[in-house]
Parts: C-alpha cells; sequence; structure tokens
C-alpha cells in the first residue's frame, strides 16, 4: 500500500475519532452538567454517570465508524475500550477531584479541559489495541 493511501486512511480514522469523540465528550459533559445543575449531584458522581453514558456512545461509534475496517471481534473490542476508557476515567475522577478542591476553576471548564487531554490516550490505545484485529500485527 503506498504512502499516500496510508496518509488518507489515518487522516479519515482521525476524522472519524474526532467525531465520535467530540460527541462522546460533549455527552459526558452535558450529562455531568444536566445532573449538577438540574438536580444537584455533586460534580465527582455526575461525572461517573456521565462517563458510563459517553461510554456507550464512544464504543458505538468506533465499533462502527472509527475502526469498523479493522474488523475486531465486538466482544474483545468492547472488553479491551472499556479498559481503557475504565483506566482513563479512574485517572480523570483522580486530577478532576484533586483540581476541584485545590483550584477555583469551574467544574464544568475543568471537565472540559480533562476531557481532551484524555482523547489523545484514547485515540491511540483504541488504534493500537482495542480494535486491532488477531490479523493486524501488534506493531503499528
Amino acid at each position: 500500500m503506498s504512502r499516500l493511501i496510508r496518509v488518507a486512511r489515518l487522516a479519515r480514522q482521525l476524522s472519524l475519532f474526532v467525531a465520535v469523540g467530540t460527541g462522546a465528550a460533549l455527552t459526558h459533559w452535558g450529562v455531568t452538567v444536566l445532573l449538577v445543575s438540574q438536580f444537584a449531584w455533586t460534580p465527582a458522581l455526575a461525572n461517573g454517570a456521565g462517563w458510563l453514558i459517553a461510554f456507550m456512545v464512544s464504543f458505538a461509534g468506533h465499533h462502527f465508524l472509527t475502526f469498523r475496517a479493522a474488523q475486531a471481534p465486538w466482544g474483545v473490542a468492547a472488553r479491551r475500550l472499556f479498559l481503557i476508557s475504565a483506566s482513563n476515567f479512574a485517572l480523570n475522577e483522580i486530577v478532576y477531584v484533586a483540581l476541584l478542591h485545590s483550584t477555583e476553576l469551574p467544574y464544568d471548564g475543568l471537565l472540559a479541559g480533562i476531557l481532551v487531554v484524555q482523547a489523545v490516550l484514547t485515540f491511540l490505545a483504541s488504534r493500537y489495541w482495542a480494535f486491532r484485529s488477531a490479523s493486524r500485527p501488534e506493531t503499528p
């Protein structure tokens, strides 16, 4: 496969990842803000609910769009992405709660910044592990 085709495929995959990831991040952020502002949940608890709902959006979008060509088995990809997402969430929650208590930054803006940073880690782990099919080599 020519270098140009590989670059074009990667650009398409990155575009789809950004679209799906933006949808999942907006879902996460929106659910969190809704639960805090309308139902008086604490930001940390609302963050957990937002993450769970966003995971479903993320998996569906990445499985059927972003990494469709990888043809990873659904169950394998779901478990792997859940592990990636849960690890990211644990890190997200630790950093989020620490910054909520140690800064005067608004909870919604703080969460938005954390979600952007996590997107890069999620793309790399998803591309090279979660959605990798058995026939695809281990290394990039």
